[in-house]
């Protein structure tokens, strides 16, 4: 009896064995397959856009060094339209802080008027146009005295694809007014879903009394609209994809592994949103029409300093 019972605890432990066994290679399987369908979908949208895409990279001078706290991106719009030398409509610094786990996102109007290192007073976008993303870096060093250790050169039509990536039925925006000059369309007012084009034509339109101003504000909105969507468990199934989609469009000197460790990171610890701020700040300039610059937003330099310093966290 007694050795009856021990066979049949013998038997028990090898079928638990086996079971544990089993288990751990389904697991392996799905795993495997889990990672080769995010390769493929990130191969086959990364070849597709490479077909697709002629976008000009620039080479920029500037490496970062990546810090384990908080790490600041140098976001630029370019429109490059296939020429050699771009334009940027839009810059912002992004801010990922790796101990706190949260994200900012600065936007600098393109007509501030500051000092250009090497060259005289002109309004911030003029030192991309001048001296690419370095020059851009050092002004805005030399002005706010904020360090960038990264840079990130977006395309326009790679936001386009974002867009119809992320969202294939559209965006849905309650677009505010009728908005058609100088942006290639007419987007009547409105609740409505919006694909690439035209959401890239909502975020540029300036043509109103808001100018820059409400484009900014448009800016903010739809990245957040894009950031949470890709919070999701949808979004996060299409990151491959739309990771490949738009990288032809992207030049950067973040790292693919880094942008995955950031990424990854902000997905699994996001408790808020993201906090926005404008420079200037409100009451913190003046608007200036210069024969040189044209009309231009003459800053109050110390507030603005303070203000981006204690939103990004770097006063002493």
């Amino acid at each position: 009896m007694i050795e009856t019972s021990r066979l049949d605890r013998g038997k028990k432990k090898k079928s638990s064995r086996k079971t544990r066994k089993v288990f751990l290679l389904i697991f392996l399987l799905l795993l495997a397959s889990t990672v080769l369908f995010f390769y493929i979908q990130y191969k086959t949208a990364l070849d597709q856009s490479m077909k697709a895409t002629d976008v000009h990279k620039q080479e920029v001078d500037f490496n970062g060094v990546m810090t384990k706290g908080k790490v600041n991106v140098l976001l630029l719009g370019i429109d490059s339209r296939g020429e050699e030398k771009s334009r940027t409509d839009t810059i912002m610094i992004g801010q990922y802080d790796h101990d706190a786990k949260t994200a900012k996102l600065v936007s600098i109007m393109r007509d501030s008027y500051v000092d250009i290192p090497g060259h005289e007073k002109m309004k911030i976008n003029s030192a991309y146009s001048i001296g690419g993303a370095e020059l851009l870096r050092k002004t805005i060093k030399e002005n706010f005295d904020v360090d960038v250790q990264y840079y990130a050169l977006v395309d326009f039509k790679g936001f386009s694809q974002i867009i119809d990536t992320a969202f294939p039925d559209g965006l849905e925006v309650n677009v505010e007014k009728r908005m058609s000059k100088d942006i290639g369309m007419i987007l009547e007012p409105g609740l409505q879903r919006l694909d690439g084009k035209q959401t890239l034509a909502y975020v540029r339109f300036r043509k109103d009394a808001q100018s820059d101003f409400g484009r900014i504000k448009r800016q903010q909105e739809i990245i957040g609209k894009v950031t949470s969507e890709l919070l999701t468990l949808n979004g996060v199934v299409k990151a491959p994809q739309l990771l490949g989609t738009i990288q032809p469009y992207i030049n950067t000197n973040i790292d693919s592994g880094e942008v995955l460790s950031l990424a990854t990171s902000y997905l699994t610890n996001r408790d808020e949103g993201i906090e926005t701020l404008r420079i200037p700040a409100d009451g913190t300039y003046e608007p200036k029409t210069f024969q040189r610059a044209g009309a231009v937003l003459d800053l109050d330099l110390e507030k603005n300093q303070t203000a981006l310093k204690e939103f990004l966290g770097e006063t002493e």
